[in-house]
């Protein structure tokens, strides 16, 4: 398969999210420029598939107009909590447009709608500078991240329990980071999803009991489901206490057909990632 050798730019390239889009791009011969922040990331973004390397920030315009120099596509995805953000995102877009930029696969976030949820509602903004923009687009609506679990999993090894800042009976759709990015890459490279926003769950709606259960069932041992009160919390900013409040009475839900449908096959699942993480703990 010959590579196309028109850069296709990944923002935020090194992060534990969009560092996906990566490889998922370079399997699928295309020409990938990873954007990073620091030049410290560069070899292990190259050896996972960047062909070009280059350090730039989202809130620096000269270095963001080097980045997107003769590029044609774009993975957009900022921080969830970034200063800003809907700002900083609709910058991104104009300059991307000015820079010549045809296409542009948004990874946002399921439901921009809810201003309560600030991660998701500065989304909403963005996506309609896209849409203004008139360049190509996907947008992209995960749910919440499995790969969010990794962060605490020694702790829930340690002490047998599963705690979050929301009520155990709540349901949430929730997503592999790697299925999102598979999808990104088919936006990046076919034109199917040309136009399209699209929902990319997997699987059923779990509560905090069925995510212990799980757990359990991958470890091998009893998991106990618990709900932590954010009040007392240190440092927890007031767009986080609102998201727990939100995920506390409604939990957050999307449908899966769309991302069955992207990806012609199953989506990865959640008890597949927890036997992940497990085999990982037995292997270290």
């Amino acid at each position: 398969m010959m590579m196309n050798t028109t850069p296709t730019l990944v923002v935020g390239a090194s992060g534990k999210f969009a560092g996906y889009v990566v490889p998922a791009l370079a399997k699928r011969a295309a020409y990938v420029r990873g954007m990073i922040r620091s030049e410290d990331d560069a070899a292990r973004i190259r050896d996972q598939g960047a062909a070009e390397i280059v350090v730039a920030d989202l809130t620096d315009p000269p270095s963001l107009a080097r980045a997107l120099d003769g590029v044609e596509c774009v993975f957009y995805t900022a921080p969830a909590f970034m200063p800003r953000k809907a700002k900083v995102g609709r910058d991104f877009v104009a300059t991307a447009r000015n820079a010549g930029v045809r296409w542009i696969v948004f990874s946002s976030a399921v439901h921009p709608v809810i201003n309560r949820l600030v991660n998701h509602a500065t989304k909403a903004p963005v996506e309609e500078a896209i849409l203004d923009a008139r360049m190509k687009y996907s947008f992209l609506h995960p749910a919440l991240y499995f790969q969010n679990f990794a962060a605490g999993w020694d702790k829930v090894v340690d002490i047998g329990t599963l705690a979050e800042p929301s009520s155990v009976e709540t349901r949430f759709s929730r997503a592999d980071y790697r299925d999102v990015t598979e999808v990104a890459a088919i936006a990046l490279t076919e034109d199917r999803l040309l136009y399209g926003t699209f929902e990319l769950p997997s699987g059923r709606w779990f509560n905090r009991r069925d995510a212990a259960r799980l757990i359990e069932d991958a470890l091998g041992r009893p998991i106990r489901a618990e709900r932590v009160d954010p009040d007392p919390i240190d440092n927890v900013a007031a767009p986080m206490q609102a998201m727990f409040a939100h995920y506390d009475e409604a939990g957050l839900r999307g449908n899966t057909l769309t991302r069955r449908a992207n990806l012609g096959r199953e989506p990865r699942s959640f008890a597949a990632f927890f036997h992940e993480l497990a085999d990982r703990e037995t292997t270290v």
